[in-house]
């Protein structure tokens, strides 16, 4: 039996990692717009739907592949069988044929445009459309496809209307020569919503890179097996010299960013709307997770501190969301990544000017877990909690070592605004893991701790 392919789309979506409405029905799917990349057999197919649930409408990208049979090394991408210009026809995710991704590369390289789809290539680049392209599957938002060794083309699966945050920070800072980013090499783009948008952008491929996450990890899961009292500094496989480079890394692409796009200054009337806002944040997150209320008072102090800045504080573009699993260690130093900022906010937001010091409250906030991960669980968690805290702090101390080194002296207001950021980050960390993995609640109520030093 064949079904039409909004019914079989619209059945298939809601069991893929980044379907964002997981938990609902969906009420309807449509196609809003079709292109045919490739015809024959296999046809390659871009389509962009809307799926409805609720009072929420989203768009999706969505490249289709249909062929007469299926191979077996596709079985595990199909959708279903469709009817497609009167024949039969077994749909499946594209993303999972090398023969169809191809084009994708072959068009950035030609710089094609295809129906509504425009491909573009970085000028200067060279582009080898020949190289086989495979699915990274560890990704959750978005789906990337690794060509050779050469290339990682990430394809937004979620689409909001308009030019992504990352290809903009991507091209002004390659332009501005940053060491820090992967070399973008091309981008597709199309319209959504009457508004061209980004639908794909291609950097280098960093093969036998280290993830910062997986790093740190490595170094916490060393001084947890060494012997009682080794210090985190004298037990195999310190970070603190890697924390300190990436101190380092993040302050110079803030300067380049700050180059590149518009800075201004948060006026004293804004930080204290700032406060107002961080305050009832606080107060919401306390009515969803009343156990914060314990520790509300910490948050709430630093908060107020905010008060005590009586000028302008610099703002510029930022990362948005930043963290050890946004980095990556090459042999020559570090890269940063994934320059969308907080998934699932507008654009606008996005791209909003704010203080370079978000940032560095995501990467202090991302020590901390990266400490207390392993502690979910273990039986000898009691008896880690310190190695944990001195893992933390002696990385912490030497990240903002690094960034002072190359950016410039912290001020003391820096710092005012670095401690209030840190704790508004650790306030929606403590509603995000009490409504996912209650189990990791420990790890953010630890910010908290009476007693802990500010940075």
């Amino acid at each position: 039996m064949t079904r039409g392919l909004p019914d079989l789309l619209a059945g298939w979506i809601t069991g893929q990692r980044w379907f964002a409405g997981k938990g609902h029905a969906v009420d309807a799917l449509a196609i809003d717009s079709l292109t045919e990349l490739h015809g024959g057999d296999p046809a390659l197919l871009h389509l962009i739907v809307s799926v409805r649930q609720a009072d929420r409408r989203t768009r999706y990208q969505l490249p289709i592949g249909l062929r007469a049979e299926l191979p077996g090394r596709l079985r595990h991408a199909l959708i279903g069988a469709c009817t497609w210009r009167g024949r039969q026809r077994y749909a499946y995710d594209a993303v999972h044929d090398h023969v169809l991704t191809g084009r994708l590369l072959a068009g950035m390289a030609d710089e094609l445009t295809v129906g509504a789809l425009r491909f573009h290539r970085v000028p200067g680049a060279e582009i080898d459309p020949t190289l086989r392209g495979s699915v990274l599957t560890a990704e959750q938002s978005n789906t990337s496809l690794v060509f050779g060794e050469a290339y990682i083309c990430k394809l937004f699966r979620q689409l909001t209307p308009g030019v992504s945050p990352e290809l903009e920070i991507v091209m002004g800072l390659a332009a501005a020569g940053s060491a820090h980013i992967a070399r973008p090499y091309g981008w597709i783009e199309g319209d959504v919503g009457g508004e061209p948008t980004t639908l794909a952008i291609m950097q280098e491929y960093l093969a036998g890179a280290a993830e910062g996450w997986t790093m740190a990890l490595a170094s916490v899961r060393d001084l947890y097996a060494s012997p009682p009292g080794l210090s985190a500094a004298d037990a195999g496989g310190d970070f603190a010299p890697e924390a300190f480079r990436l101190g380092g890394a993040t302050a110079e692409v803030h300067d380049r960013l700050a180059e590149v796009f518009p800075t201004g200054s948060m006026s004293p009337r804004e930080i204290k709307a700032l406060i107002d806002r961080l305050h009832r944040k606080l107060e919401q997150a306390v009515g969803a997770v009343p156990r914060l209320a314990l520790y509300a008072g910490v948050a709430a102090g630093a908060f107020d501190r905010l008060a005590g800045i009586t000028h302008g504080m610099p703002v510029q573009r930022v990362h948005g969301d930043y963290h050890l699993g946004q980095v990556l260690r090459t042999p020559a130093d570090w890269v940063v990544l994934d320059f969308e900022g907080e998934p699932g906010q507008p654009l606008a937001e996005r791209r909003a000017l704010d203080s370079p010091m978000r940032d560095v409250a995501g990467m202090l906030r991302s020590f901390d877990y990266a400490a207390r991960h392993l502690l979910v669980g273990h039986p000898h968690a009691d008896a880690l909690e310190g190695r944990a805290r001195e893992w933390s702090e002696r990385n912490r101390a030497a990240f903002l070592e690094g960034y002072a080194a190359a950016g410039g002296p912290l001020t003391g207001d820096d710092m005012v605004m670095l401690w209030a950021l840190e704790m508004s980050k650790a306030v929606y960390e403590v509603v995000y893991e009490a409504r996912n993995r209650p189990d990791w609640l420990p790890i953010p109520l630890a910010a908290f701790t009476p007693g802990r030093d500010a940075p």
